[in-house]
């Protein structure tokens, strides 16, 4: 499939929303974390998506995933639940390395295999696993893996 990826506008909201609900609700799922969902609203917010830097990837102009970063840290990556497995995102990771280089970090929820899987085919490896409150929800106790690149 082909991607093209450009940067996020106000425009998108709803659209990032509709592709971060269903694909949040998958990932938490993955992690017995399923009661700790917050909508995309709030998530947002809450978890500072618009500090990042934020890209989209669209296919044959419908968008279907996009991803959030800063210089040091990949913060989001969400995939439209019809287009998991497609590609996305590792054009979107892909992309953001490009700009990024090596020295980058990804949190990812313990049981989240398809994204440990993503992450390790880039090069990431678990440095650390750690326990706390779940950002943006901290009535949750979560466990993460930080992964860094080899």
């Amino acid at each position: 499939m082909d991607f093209q990826i450009r940067k996020y506008e106000e425009k998108d909201f709803e659209h990032l929303a509709a592709i971060h609900d269903p694909a949040r609700k998958k990932e938490l799922a993955l992690a017995s974390l399923s009661g700790a969902f917050l909508p995309f609203r709030t998530a947002a917010e809450r978890e500072g998506l618009f500090d990042y830097t934020v890209y989209i990837a669209e296919h044959a102009q419908r968008i279907v995933g996009f991803i959030a970063f800063s210089e040091e840290e990949i913060a989001w990556l969400y995939v439209d639940v019809n287009f998991s497995r497609k590609g996305v995102g590792r054009c979107l990771m892909d992309f953001a390395l490009r700009r990024l280089g090596n020295d980058v970090s990804i949190e990812v929820l313990a049981g989240n295999e398809p994204a440990l899987e993503l992450y390790r085919s880039f090069g990431f490896e678990i440095k650390e696993t750690v326990r706390g409150h779940m950002p943006g929800n901290e009535s949750f106790l979560v466990t993460v893996h930080v992964m860094r690149r080899a």
